[in-house]
């Protein structure tokens, strides 16, 4: 009599929705942090500004919990990190997409040049390039201001600096004047007129900030002069304003708060991806702004690398 044997049974691995739970701890924390960021403290050296700066980054914590996960071969885990990458997507999955539209009756271009740039009538000749019709420039150094002017005179006759920052027009320029934000100036206000009417303009550059260990992220100087900048841009009295320049912060920055709680950002309306302007070189966050209300952005994106450290930013806006 020959005996049958019966297949074995698969025994389900009931372990592997036990395994993992250290790793799902720290993704239910990534998407708190991704959540709750504003709450943040900003008392130690600046902690919350500091990772605002970098925030959509935060989403690469995905990446070392997913190796840990399937190393260890947990369901748990796996689950557990669509809990951050939801969250993520959710703040930020729209940027991942272009949004520009066609049209617009004013485009704008805004660069920290460097005042160490090696090439500052190249730099100006590319941003002419664009065919914006404003330019607007920080960080001039005074002995090379001419070589701006002289490279943009042909295109741009309407021009005025004001201290480290200067702004160029192919529509004439009027009531410009420098804006109080520092002790010296890095800020000004005019009025652009454009055919389809009066636009006011500011232009600024806000104080530098560092990462240091001993102090942690030194922006005090700047969130003061953000605070003088967004009076400034208060008591605007045009219906239609404009802001750029460089900010030493992101919109996701709570410092920003003052100038973003009443202007929208032209790159998180109608921009090309995230938009990063800093370093040039390997940009990882958007510091170079543009900034408006009155008006709608129908289009935002970064220019090609000049001899500065900063990437040219730039809007197109329906007046």
């Amino acid at each position: 009599m020959t005996a049958t044997l019966e297949p074995e049974k698969t025994v389900p691995d009931r372990g592997t929705w036990r395994r993992g739970r250290v790793i799902a701890v720290f993704s239910a924390l990534t998407a708190l942090l991704l959540l709750a960021h504003s709450l943040v403290p900003n008392w130690v050296g600046n902690a919350g500004s500091l990772l605002e700066t970098f925030l959509p980054w935060t989403g690469l914590l995905v990446l070392p919990l997913l190796v840990a996960a399937l190393l260890r071969r947990s369901a748990l885990a796996l689950v557990s990190l669509l809990l951050p990458a939801l969250v993520w997507g959710g703040s930020f999955g729209g940027r991942l997409f272009d949004r520009t539209e066609a049209g617009g009756d004013l485009t704008i271009v805004s660069h920290n040049v460097n005042d160490e740039n090696p090439d500052p009538a190249g730099t100006a000749r590319a941003l002419a390039a664009s065919g914006a019709q404003v330019i607007a420039l920080e960080e001039l150094k005074k002995s090379e201001i001419p070589k701006y002017e002289d490279a943009l005179a042909g295109r741009y006759p309407h021009h005025s600096v004001q201290g480290t920052v200067g702004v160029w027009s192919t529509f004439p320029l009027r009531d410009t004047r420098p804006v109080a934000i520092m002790p010296w100036t890095r800020a000004l206000r005019t009025t652009v007129d454009t055919p389809k009417g009066p636009v006011a303009v500011f232009v600024a550059h806000l104080p530098s900030v560092r990462v240091r260990l001993d102090s942690g992220f030194t922006a005090n100087g700047r969130d003061e002069a953000i605070g003088l900048l967004a009076d400034a841009v208060a008591g605007e009295p045009s219906p239609r304003t404009v802001l750029v320049g460089d900010f030493n912060g992101t919109a996701d920055d709570r410092a920003l708060a003052p100038i973003t709680a009443r202007m929208q950002s032209a790159q998180d309306e109608a921009g090309d991806g995230f938009g990063f302007s800093w370093p040039a070189g390997l940009p990882m966050a958007r510091i170079d702004q543009v900034f408006v209300t009155g008006v709608r952005p129908v289009a935002s994106w970064t220019l090609p690398a000049t001899g500065s450290d900063h990437l040219p930013v730039a809007a197109s806006l329906a007046l």
